[in-house]
Parts: C-alpha cells; sequence; structure tokens
C-alpha cells in the first residue's frame, strides 16, 4: 500500500475536478492557488491560453492592505480585488476552480470575495 503525501492527494483531486471544467471567453475559468503565506487568483481563457486578470496579496495595490489582517480577511481582499479586475476586462460570469483545495478557509473566502464584488460563480 503506497502512502499519498499532502501535494499527491491535492494533485490527484485537481486532475478528477479539471477533466470537467473548461474556460472560455464567455465564461473563463478563476483558479485558486494558496501558498502558506499568500494566496494568488487566475481568471484564464482555455482556449487561447491566456490568463485575462490576476490578483495575489503580493499585489501591489493590495500588499500594505492585507499585512495586518489574517489570511482569511486578506482572500476576502483578494476576491474582491479579481472581482474588480473582471469587470475592467468586461468578463462578468466565471468557472470557480478551487484546485484539488477543499471548498472551505481561504478558497471559500476568495469565492466569497468574488461575490460580494460583483462576480457571478
Amino acid at each position: 500500500m503506497s502512502v499519498q503525501t499532502k501535494n499527491e492527494a491535492r494533485a490527484r483531486r485537481k486532475r478528477r475536478v479539471r477533466k470537467n471544467m473548461h474556460g472560455t471567453a464567455e465564461r473563463p475559468r478563476m483558479t485558486v492557488f494558496k501558498s502558506n503565506k499568500h494566496i494568488y487568483v487566475q481568471v484564464i481563457d482555455d482556449d487561447r491560453g491566456a490568463t485575462m486578470a490576476a490578483s495575489s496579496t503580493l499585489n501591489e495595490s493590495l500588499r500594505g492592505s492585507v499585512k495586518e489582517l489574517n489570511k482569511k480577511d486578506a482572500a476576502t481582499k483578494v476576491g474582491e480585488a479579481i472581482a474588480e479586475a473582471c469587470k475592467a476586462a468586461q468578463i462578468e460570469r466565471v468557472v470557480f476552480d478551487r484546485n484539488g483545495y477543499p471548498y472551505a478557509g481561504r478558497v471559500a473566502a476568495v469565492a466569497d470575495g468574488a461575490r460580494s464584488g460583483g462576480l457571478e460563480l
């Protein structure tokens, strides 16, 4: 019996979810990646293979305001920032890709922040 590491298990979940999910120009895929310190969000058109919008806790506009917040509140701010970036790119609807992470904590906070910013998931 082989034992999977945490990253290997996440990679399996990611492959399972991604085989049924595809971002288009009309409804791109919003994917989330989280590290121990930061959270990153990209809006991707899989047809072209291009990133249409991106935001993270490392953005110049967010870096100062999220420094004193806890990680979950910072994730909410990133979600609101990606919603603004999507509005600037005239994107109203996205497909949410949790990237193999459970839909809880920071991942759910990004989704809630994006919804409160006016993005339809």
